[in-house]
């Protein structure tokens, strides 16, 4: 693993694999974060709400995205996350979390970040401000 110092624009971090994604997965994150939408743990409600299974929340997705700079937390701190969300993820579904550096300097590394399903797709992407402590 190199630290933040040793990156360069065009440089990724080590990917993170997670899953596959299960409903207690879910549930736990539910009751985490006090979204109890039932679309998320209960089949049949998801059903009824027009979609093909139960969908994990768009914000755990997100959150997962954070594990990516766990280990250089020691080093600086996420300044600035925006995220698009572009596609759902189902029950079983495996995700790679990828960052890749695309500006730097001094004080900052600039990162395009992406949640990518088993099936190649980007269910997530966007951009991640790393600040480096001074």
């Amino acid at each position: 693993m190199k630290n933040f110092a040793e990156l360069h624009t065009g440089d990724s971090l080590q990917e993170i694999t997670l899953g596959p994604v299960s409903r207690m997965d879910l549930i736990k994150y539910s009751g985490a974060s006090g979204d109890f939408n039932p679309i998320h743990t209960i089949d049949e409600e998801a059903e009824k709400a027009g979609l093909p299974g139960i969908i994990a929340h768009g914000m755990w997705t997100m959150g997962n995205l954070a594990k990516l700079f766990t280990p250089y937390y020691e080093e600086g701190f996420i300044q600035d996350y925006s995220i698009r969300f572009s596609g759902m993820v189902f029950l079983g579904d495996v995700l790679t979390l990828k960052a890749e550096v695309e500006d730097q300097s001094d004080s900052f590394l600039d990162f395009r970040v992406r949640a990518v399903n088993q099936k190649g797709k980007d269910v997530i992407k966007g951009k991640v401000r790393f600040s480096k402590y001074a």
